[in-house]
């Protein structure tokens, strides 16, 4: 069984005891959160599609720590001159465990 779950702006397919990294969470570690927003599950086979969101279903998960992901470069080029410009950004993610999926 799977489900597919909207966390912070991002689409995730979890299933129970998956680690996955979202978006930061403003949280300590070893806090239960609980993500509410399933878009699909599947269950034996059948999929059940939410309309935006599957009713009463939701996904309990904890957190386990949080980093930062690798630098990513860009590089902004001007044409016919001879100037570059490069940028760095490192972006901040939570890792949760999927503890328990609950569908109502």
């Amino acid at each position: 069984m799977y489900v597919i779950v909207e966390a912070l702006g991002e689409q995730i397919r979890v299933s129970a005891g998956d680690t996955v990294r979202v978006n930061k969470i403003n949280a300590d570690d070893n806090t239960e959160v609980v993500l509410d927003k399933v878009l699909m599950f599947e269950k034996d086979g059948t999929a059940v599609w939410g309309n935006p969101y599957v009713a009463g279903a939701s996904v309990k998960a904890e957190i386990v720590g949080s980093g930062r992901y690798d630098k990513i470069r860009v590089l902004k080029t001007t044409p016919k001159k001879a100037h570059n410009k490069i940028n760095g950004h490192r972006q901040h993610y939570t890792s949760v465990k999927i503890k328990e999926i609950n569908i109502g």
